[in-house]
């Protein structure tokens, strides 16, 4: 599976090396009122698509962090349901035991 991943990456690495040098031409964009930009044709469609995913990338790694936060409280929840309990000292037998008639044994 790594293998795939690692493959899908530089098929994309290399198409997108292809491109740019295929289109490495000077473009000017028009932001604002007399504001010009003057950029190479790459950098400008990698800076837009990295510009569009940066929501995504913030919402997934936000998903992930709450995700991680409600399996460690989950797995805690867990490991103190089934840790073993303690025998419980009930009423009955603690005051029994400050009886001062069971420490003489007097009935």
């Amino acid at each position: 599976m790594q293998f795939l991943r690692t493959a899908f990456w530089v098929v994309i690495a290399v198409a997108l090396a292809l491109f740019c040098v295929a289109n490495y031409t000077r473009v000017e964009v028009n932001l604002w009122g007399d504001l010009v930009m003057e950029t190479k044709l790459p950098v400008l469609l990698i800076g837009a698509y990295l510009l569009g995913a940066l929501p995504f990338w913030i919402m997934a790694r936000a998903t992930r962090w709450r995700m991680k936060r409600k399996l460690e409280s989950t797995e805690r929840a867990l490991v103190a349901a089934t840790a073993t309990p303690s025998p419980a000292v009930t009423a009955a037998d603690s005051a029994a035991a400050a009886s001062p008639l069971s420490a003489t044994g007097q009935a």
